[in-house]
């Protein structure tokens, strides 16, 4: 099995500890290996390294070399700008295709959290010899509350037994408050982990299938001189693997992931998952809390002191400082727009 790991993201729910140059994926949120390092970690020996293949972006290709010495260079692949999901998947798996063959590949984030990796590596494994029969897996994971932000996987018939392999009946991309908690309410749903397994050849037919445009466009990228690949992957179309293909899928299946999965989607997420005071507060770096409760106090740099407060996220780098209610972490976002409206890039 290969794997496919998409490292191109900006995370910039993250800032102001995440930035251009080293974004959410780069960064060792709660121990010493970064987001990246640890999703290669999980895989081994399941898929060794030189089966691993790293999809990113230009501006952080060097970092992830660096960061990775045990994955072959050449298999980090820089995409000449970012144009969504469909099309960095289509371009890396023709790419894995024609080094490897028809291999089983599993895409996965770069930047999420699995809790026990032996439970992740033998979901993977069983979704691999699923996979290999011409089937597309995508893992699910049972929901814990009624996420909006997540797609659903409706589960549908149960195959093979008692492995916990079902079809889905539908696939449905971040649904509104109420259908999600209509979603969540029947207990037939799981989310979307992000997680997908299947056959080099499987995928690319699908993506000629129900994107055609794009599946020509990326097989024109074969056959031009490289001067000219610039100019039109920048006209790729533009259209997530869920929209683009997944939903789509006649006879897509799911296997249930429960391995602690998170997609670490911000701040709040993090605090579920940080060390916490008898306070309730999550913490790292050099804290003082007094009198305080159910914060997430982050110092990168220097030290964070709080007295008297509740429910805020408070985090410290060397160059700015974020403080908003934990309920509203989300929304970090608008104060990254802001600054680039500002012009003040030397903070994004």
């Amino acid at each position: 099995m290969q794997a496919l790991i998409l490292a191109g993201g900006s995370g910039t729910r993250f800032w102001p500890l995440s930035r251009r140059s080293n974004p959410k994926q780069l960064l060792a949120l709660e121990g010493d290996r970064t987001l990246l390092q640890a999703t290669v970690d999980r895989l081994d020996p399941l898929v060794p390294p030189e089966s691993i293949w790293i999809c990113t972006t230009r501006s952080i290709a060097d970092r992830v070399v660096e960061q990775l010495p045990d994955v072959p260079p050449s298999q980090v692949l820089s995409e000449p700008e970012g144009r969504d999901t469909s099309a960095a998947i289509g371009w890396a798996v023709r790419k894995i295709l024609a080094a490897v063959g028809d291999d089983v590949v599993v895409v996965l984030p770069a930047d999420h959290r699995m809790g026990r990796g032996e439970a992740f590596r033998q979901t993977l494994e069983r979704a691999r010899r699923v996979a290999a029969d011409g089937r597309v897996v995508a893992l699910g994971v049972e929901p814990r509350w009624p996420e909006p932000g997540y797609g659903y996987l409706e589960l549908g018939e149960r195959l093979d037994g008692d492995t916990g392999l079902s079809r889905v009946r539908r696939f449905t991309e971040k649904p509104d408050a109420e259908t999600a908690q209509s979603f969540f309410d029947s207990g037939n749903y799981h989310w979307n982990a992000g997680i997908f397994v299947f056959l080099c050849s499987v995928l690319l037919r699908e993506l000629e299938r129900w994107q055609p445009e794009l599946a020509a466009s990326l097989e024109e990228l074969d056959r031009r001189p490289s001067e000219e690949i610039d100019d039109l992957y920048a006209r790729l179309p533009r259209i997530s693997i869920d929209f683009g293909v997944i939903e789509k899928l006649a006879e897509l299946t799911t296997l249930p992931l429960a391995c602690e999965w998170s997609d670490l989607g911000g701040w709040a997420a993090l605090a579920e998952i940080l060390p916490t005071d008898e306070g309730g507060n999550a913490t790292r770096g050099e804290v003082l809390a007094f009198d305080a409760s159910n914060n997430l106090l982050y110092a990168d740099q220097g030290t964070v002191a709080v007295l008297g407060v509740s429910d805020l996220v408070v985090v410290k780098t060397d160059d700015a400082v974020l403080v908003l209610p934990r309920d509203r972490a989300q929304e970090v976002r608008r104060i990254t727009e802001e600054l680039k409206r500002r012009g003040s890039d030397k903070l994004l």
